[in-house]
């Protein structure tokens, strides 16, 4: 056992060659601080969509606000106006009363049906 740990170990020390020209660490730093700046922009413009939303919305909420108010009075008035019309107006207007006369339909047994012999 003792022997194989040796041998794994030479083995280890003699096979890693690790290049370094001095600049690896810099290099591993510099790429991770773009990283850290390309995830802080992104989540700046993130978080400007989103307040831009909000102000959208609150400006559309007052909107709606202001033409339910105005949907409500246009109802208001329609009531206001409707109440005014009744025959007389109707007559001044030139309309005439007119009498109905409505369609109706026979009973199944005042029609003759011709019987077919065979």
């Amino acid at each position: 056992m003792k022997k194989a740990g040796k041998k794994l170990k030479s083995y280890a020390t003699n096979n890693v060659n690790i290049i370094d020209s001095g600049n690896l660490s810099r290099r591993i730093l510099v790429s991770m601080l773009w990283a850290l700046g390309l995830l802080g922009l992104i989540y700046v413009l993130i978080l400007g969509n989103m307040v831009f939303n909000i102000v959208e919305r609150k400006a559309l909420e007052n909107k709606v606000s202001s033409l339910s108010n105005d949907v409500g009075n246009l109802e208001l008035e329609y009531l206001s106006e409707s109440k005014k019309v009744d025959l007389n107006l109707a007559y001044s207007m030139g309309f005439k009363e007119v009498k109905a006369k409505f369609a109706t339909r026979r009973t199944l047994g005042s029609l003759s049906i011709a019987k077919n012999e065979i």
